[in-house]
């Protein structure tokens, strides 16, 4: 019986190791690169072509390109420069009723004047609104807003309303308002939650040695909790701003951007040329100039997080 050969690798030579480490990391990461490449950068890449170009999709002429044509046509048109402006609006006043009620509910969750069971009670109750998806805040907030519902009955039944039921999503002058309060009701409890998170990591010596000193309320509030919070106020303010300039749903069910485009926002102005209009070129380049918005915002908010590290 002969003996076995055991052949033994032959071992690597040092460029190779260098090389092979180099290597190992993207071999990981390539499945979730090429998923990634499906998913976002395929689908985007063909956005910026479709924008360029005239025909597209759906339609029984061959496509042509035109360049800039798409982008010249979207910045002369009163509607979507109108659909731009509702959509700053929204996005602006939203964060700023976001902040306002999310840190004075989490200031009032953080206080020692309030009881365990009064906070379980009252941090039930405040991120009810969390809990619900946007198309049943939507539903809800249609069936309280309609002429008939709970909101114009309080309102009658109290006085303050006498001229009859308002139509707050069918008016041109209520309904981006209304749709307003309606995104401030539903979003500020991931402020309150953020809020209430870092105000349980502030010292309560810097309140102390504040009050020592004859600081009031405030004072303190100005002077020690805003400036403490102030790497999450940003955070939220940057990333707030740009998911609500992505808003749709809420927007779409409520008012479907009406009426006679009160209340158009950029996404339900692209969904219409698309959808309804059959101008995906259009749509698309309605699309790109989201997608420039949204970047130049997270450049902001990258530099906010490196200057928040530093």
């Amino acid at each position: 019986m002969s003996d076995s050969v055991v052949v033994s690798p032959s071992p690597l030579s040092p460029r190779g190791m260098r090389w092979r480490t180099r290597l190992t990391p993207y071999v990981f990461l390539l499945p979730a690169l090429l998923l990634f490449a499906a998913l976002s950068v395929v689908p985007i890449v063909t956005v910026i072509y479709y924008s360029t170009m005239d025909n597209v999709v759906i339609t029984r002429d061959a496509p042509s390109f035109i360049g800039l044509g798409n982008y010249v046509e979207l910045l002369t048109s009163s509607v979507f420069l109108q659909a731009t402006m509702n959509t700053v609006i929204l996005a602006s006043v939203s964060v700023v009723g976001h902040f306002i009620l999310g840190l004075g509910f989490a200031m009032l969750l953080d206080s020692p004047f309030v009881g365990p069971m009064a906070k379980a009670v009252f941090r039930v109750i405040y991120i009810l609104p969390w809990v619900f998806t946007a198309s049943i805040i939507a539903i809800l907030w249609r069936l309280l807003l309609s002429p008939n519902g709970v909101v114009n009955y309080a309102l009658s039944a109290t006085g303050i309303a006498s001229g009859g039921p308002i139509e707050w999503l069918g008016s041109t002058e209520l309904a981006l308002p209304s749709v307003v309060f309606i995104n401030i009701w539903a979003g500020y409890p991931f402020y309150m939650v953020s809020f209430l998170a870092g105000l349980q990591g502030i010292p309560a010596s810097l309140y102390e040695a504040a009050k020592i000193d004859g600081a009031n309320a405030l004072q303190l509030t100005w002077h020690i909790t805003l400036p403490q919070l102030r790497p999450i106020i940003i955070s939220l303010a940057i990333l707030d701003f740009i998911w609500t300039t992505h808003q749709f749903t809420l927007v779409w069910m409520t008012t479907a951007g009406g009426p006679i485009r009160a209340s158009e926002v950029l996404s339900t102005f692209t969904y219409k040329a698309a959808f309804s209009s059959n101008e995906f070129a259009l749509a698309s380049a309605a699309a790109v100039v989201i997608l420039v918005m949204s970047v130049i915002i997270g450049v902001f908010y990258v530099r906010s997080q490196q200057q928040a590290s530093a």
